[in-house]
């Protein structure tokens, strides 16, 4: 365990103000710039971040769907190495490998006791406030503070955590690949293998076919659905859903794509999943669920958004409607379960990855992300 007097300055993305528009390569929304970074303090860990992904949760803040307070140093799936530890950090010294995690559990509220960190009330309350969990914020520029995105903040070569946002992982899983764990595959797996507990042989529906949806359905092809139908509006990634897994494909823009759906798989599926994070898509989601199935979401629409369901359908029908937030995941559990997957060929993460650039090139990328040209781009760090 180390401490460091003196601030160590880093490169950083940086968000000043929301609903930018686009092309962002344009309008650069995020700017590279240099940070005052804090050493970590107690329970916290500096990570040398390695490589991070470009989700639509960071899409959602630069446009204003996801209000948070700026400026924010975005970012909140990543991979990197541990530099150094604060007090009071035990199992985690320098030079591990870990994943960072977006919701950064105390282990000690409610939710938590119950097994349920995604829901972790002191996070909730840490991340809409753009601070670390103890309240703190160790990112300042010219000795002005700068808000946190997640309590992870993954843009940047440099990120101090809480020790609660910090999976430690198998040194031998490359960097880019460990980076997608702390994000797409546990939101997106874990929709399908703790939410909606999708039995073998069932059938399942995916509306939205992000990096998210796309782990959906390697999660419902490892629960062993016997048909995955996915939907989405780009053909280019409805081949792909076919190369993970998926039995049958629809496009999301057919004027018949409810009835197509409910016509193959013989009045609807047992399980439909919405990762597109717009009320059309869990509408259509809901609209191809069968009597007594269950509909889940975990996108992120708007918070104005509203959603309209014919309300006796609940009843006479017994279905379901739920949310998956953070893949209703226990992270210090599935994220090494999940990679273990991967290593032995049963979760291909590997092919959900798009284009690998430097962090100069961030703006374009969300332009791609925007416009759902990519599935998941990776920003690489240097060595040095």
């Amino acid at each position: 365990m180390t401490s460091e007097e003196s601030v160590r300055i880093i490169k950083a993305a940086v968000l000043e103000s929301v609903g930018a528009g686009q092309p962002y390569e344009t309008s650069k929304p995020l700017k590279i710039e240099s940070f005052e970074l804090a050493p970590p303090a107690r329970d916290e860990v500096l990570v040398k971040i390695r490589a991070a992904g470009l989700c639509h949760s960071d899409l959602s803040v630069i446009n204003g769907s996801r209000l948070r307070p700026t400026p924010m140093v975005l970012g909140h799936e990543a991979a990197g190495i541990v530099a150094e530890t604060g007090p009071g950090v035990e199992g985690l010294t320098p030079g591990d490998h870990v994943v960072l995690v977006f919701v950064p559990s105390c282990g000690h509220c409610v939710p938590c006791a119950e097994g349920r960190p995604a829901l972790c009330e002191p996070a909730a309350v840490a991340n809409n406030d753009g601070t670390l969990v103890s309240g703190a914020r160790r990112l300042h520029r010219d000795g002005i503070p700068v808000n946190h995105h997640l309590g992870v903040s993954a843009f940047a070569d440099y990120a101090v955590v809480s020790k609660y946002s910090v999976v430690k992982i198998d040194r031998s899983l490359p960097f880019d690949e460990a980076a997608l764990f702390g994000c797409a595959v546990i939101t997106g797996a874990g929709a399908v293998l703790n939410t909606a507990k999708v039995k073998a042989g069932s059938t399942v529906a995916v509306v939205g076919l992000g990096g998210v949806g796309l782990n959906s359905i390697l999660g419902a092809r490892l629960a062993g659905a016997r048909q995955i139908i996915a939907i989405d509006l780009k053909d280019k990634k409805l081949t792909l859903s076919k190369e993970l897994g998926a039995t049958d494909t629809v496009r999301a823009d057919d004027p018949d794509c409810a009835e197509t759906v409910r016509r193959i798989s013989d009045g609807g599926v047992d399980y439909a999943f919405e990762m597109a994070g717009s009320t059309a898509a869990l509408e259509l989601a809901w609209a191809v669920t069968r009597r007594g199935g269950q509909t889940v979401t975990a996108g992120l629409p708007h918070p104005d958004a509203r959603l309209s369901l014919p309300a006796l359908q609940i009843v006479g029908e017994e279905r379901t409607l739920r949310g998956s937030y953070l893949g209703s995941c226990v992270p210090v559990r599935d994220i090494p379960t999940y990679i273990e997957l991967y290593q032995k060929g049963l979760m291909p993460v590997d092919k959900l990855m798009g284009e690998k650039l430097s962090l100069s090139e961030i703006n374009t990328a969300f332009d791609r992300l925007a416009a759902g040209e990519s599935t998941r781009q990776i920003i690489l760090f240097d060595d040095d």
